[in-house]
């Protein structure tokens, strides 16, 4: 499988990862309910027999429960693909102990000893300054706790802060995880693109199929469970505004004998950008797989781009 670097590190990671926030998480994803470990179990096998074998998370997914299943996976099946995590800087976290003590607590819950990328969750600054928390963080790459460290969230100028604090210490900026995808290009007009290519930053692209808008499988009636089914996103009005987007999915997905989402993926793959889609089930697990191994053709990707102009600011 090929890899990609992850910014100016030498981490390689497949080109496209899972995201695991659904993992164990009862409010928004329905954990518990409509699907539970069993199906876990299975999309993490399916993910890595798919050739991805980069698994993002975060201590808050599930209050921990995300990793502390990816943890248990590991250890049941003696898989072992490479983790991003984050640090969420909650309000009582006031001292760069605190940094220390919540690497300590993803690695128990994952169960390893180093963590390939640990993340910025927000760029939340009011308590403990940036300059502190990343020098903590630094810290952390010199023990071999961390190997490599990435910001998530994050603006143009976050970014270039945080990349210039880190180069202090010889450290490069592995990565900024923001939402991505062709209903939300946002980050393609407010520098943060721009920005990440200039200094050598990998984007991570978190919701890279809308949360499920992009697969084409939502109508008035097929509407999702859990907290997305209040979202106005997915009402007669929100699928109607994407109408086009979902007609020019199919089309084109038609064509390569690939699915909607597949080719969604594909085209932020296009965009040198890293997609993490989540998967609840080995069934989704494939799919997200099925972007890899090809790619989308000049004016497809084109086409893509136009009819989603909207979705630019």
């Amino acid at each position: 499988m090929e890899t990609v670097q992850l910014g100016q590190t030498d981490i390689r990671v497949t080109p496209l990862g899972i995201g695991t926030w659904a993992w164990g998480d009862k409010l928004f994803w329905d954990y518990g309910n409509t699907y539970g470990e069993a199906e876990i179990k299975k999309a993490f096998d399916a993910t890595l027999d798919g050739g991805i074998s980069f698994f993002d998370t975060a201590e808050v997914y599930g209050l921990g429960e995300s990793e502390s299943l990816i943890g248990r996976l590991m250890k049941e099946t003696g898989r072992s693909p490479q983790i991003a995590t984050k640090y969420f800087p909650v309000p009582w976290r006031l001292k760069a102990e605190t940094v220390s003590e919540a690497i300590t607590n993803s690695l128990n819950r994952l169960q390893v000893d180093s963590i390939e990328l640990y993340q910025i969750h927000q760029p939340v600054s009011f308590l403990m300054s940036q300059e502190t928390l990343l020098n903590a963080l630094a810290n952390e790459v010199t023990r071999g706790r961390i190997q490599t460290i990435g910001v998530s969230n994050y603006s143009a100028k976050q970014m270039r802060e945080a990349h210039d604090i880190l180069a202090q210490k010889g450290i490069p900026l592995a990565v900024n995880q923001v939402k991505y995808s062709l209903l939300s290009r946002k980050i393609e007009s407010n520098g943060i693109l721009d920005t990440a290519r200039e200094l050598g930053i990998t984007i991570l692209a978190y919701s890279p199929l809308a949360q499920g808008l992009l697969t084409g499988k939502y109508t008035s009636v097929n509407t999702p469970v859990g907290a997305r089914k209040l979202s106005p996103e997915f009402g007669r009005e929100g699928l109607r505004k994407i109408a086009p987007v979902i007609s020019r999915l199919k089309r084109i997905a038609d064509q390569y004998k690939k699915t909607p989402s597949q080719v969604a993926l594909n085209w932020l793959i296009c965009q040198e950008v890293i997609p993490i889609p989540g998967a609840k089930s080995a069934k989704q697990a494939q799919d997200n797989a099925g972007a890899l191994g090809w790619s989308l053709k000049p004016e497809d990707v084109q086409d893509l781009e136009e009819v989603t102009r909207p979705w630019l600011s």
